[in-house]
C-alpha cells in the first residue's frame, strides 16, 4: 500500500487481500503530513466481483459518495514461456486486468451519486457526477519483454481496459486513466527468483545494478513508489480535469532512451 497525495479531508479506504495488513502504520504515516484525512483498512480481493461490490456499497453507506477509484496490484507471473501455464495466465489476468474492468463496469454508478454536506466532517458536497478512475499498470503495458509472457499480456489488458473506457464513460462525468511505471523500488527482494531465460537487463530494480540502472535510465535510478503516488493524486484531482484515457509513463525516461531494454 502507498500513502495517497491528498492534502485536503478526505477518506481513505485501503485494501488489501492480506487480512493481516497493518493498517495502522499506514493510517499513522498518512496523518502525519495529512492530519485531516482517515484511512480505513478493508481486506479485498481484487479479482473477486462480489468483493468490488460489497466494497462499494460500505463506502457509499458510510459516506454517501465515491469520488476516486485507484486500482494498483501487479502479479509478475513466470518469467519463461515455458514454464507459463494456463493457470498462471490466468492468475495474472485477475490480478492486472480483472480489477481495472471492475473499477470501470462498478465504480462510475456509484461516483454519479450526488451527496450533500455532512456525511463526514468538512464534506464538501456533491452536487453534479464526477470521478476519476486510476489504473496502476506497468510499462509492460506498452511494451514485450520486460518480463514473461503473461505478465505482459496482461499489462496490455489493463491499458485496454482503460482506453475502451472513454467511450463507455462518455457523458457520465468519470475520466479514466492509467499510470505505467517502470524500475520502482518497492522493496521486495526476488533474489532468489528462477531467471533462467532472462537477461539481467529485464527484471525489476532490486535485481538491477546500479550500473545497469545509470546506463538505461535517464534519471539513472530507479523510482519511488512515491513518485508514483503523486501521478496517481494529479490524475485523482482537478488538475488534470481535460485528461482521459491517457498513460503517464513513470519510468525515468527509460523506455525514451532504450526501448528495447524497457525494465518493469
Amino acid at each position: 500500500m502507498e500513502r495517497p497525495a491528498y492534502t485536503h479531508n478526505n477518506v481513505l479506504q485501503a485494501c488489501s487481500r492480506s487480512h493481516t495488513e497493518n493498517y495502522s502504520a499506514l493510517a499513522e504515516e498518512v496523518n502525519k503530513e495529512y492530519p485531516n484525512t482517515k484511512v480505513i483498512g478493508y481486506p479485498l480481493n481484487i479479482a473477486d466481483e462480489q468483493d468490488t461490490l460489497s466494497l462499494i456499497d460500505e463506502v457509499l453507506n458510510a459516506f454517501g459518495r465515491l469520488d476516486v477509484w485507484v486500482s494498483s496490484a501487479g502479479l509478475l507471473g513466470p518469467p519463461t514461456i515455458d514454464a507459463t501455464t494456463p493457470a498462471d495466465l490466468q492468475k495474472c489476468f485477475e490480478a492486472n486486468s480483472m480489477a481495472p474492468f471492475f473499477a470501470l463496469k462498478y465504480a462510475p454508478p456509484a461516483m454519479a451519486k450526488l451527496a450533500t454536506k455532512g456525511h463526514y466532517p468538512n464534506a464538501a458536497p456533491k452536487d453534479q457526477p464526477y470521478g476519476s478512475i486510476v489504473v496502476v499498470s506497468s510499462v509492460a503495458s506498452t511494451y514485450g519483454g520486460c518480463w514473461g509472457p503473461a505478465y505482459t499480456m496482461t499489462s496490455h489488458a489493463s491499458l485496454g481496459v482503460v482506453r475502451a473506457g472513454v467511450a463507455v464513460l462518455k457523458g457520465s462525468g468519470v475520466r479514466i486513466n492509467c499510470i505505467s511505471p517502470g524500475q520502482i523500488d518497492v522493496g521486495v527482494d526476488l533474489k532468489g527468483f528462477d531467471m533462467r531465460g532472462m537477461s539481467s537487463q529485464l527484471p525489476p530494480s532490486n535485481l538491477q545494478s546500479k550500473e545497469s540502472q545509470k546506463n538505461i535510465i535517464g534519471l539513472e535510478r530507479a523510482g519511488m513508489p512515491t513518485e508514483v503516488a503523486r501521478v496517481a493524486g494529479f490524475l485523482a484531482s482537478g488538475f488534470s480535469s481535460y485528461i482521459t484515457g491517457a498513460n503517464l509513463v513513470v519510468d525515468g525516461g527509460a523506455s525514451t532512451m532504450c526501448p528495447l531494454t524497457v525494465p518493469i
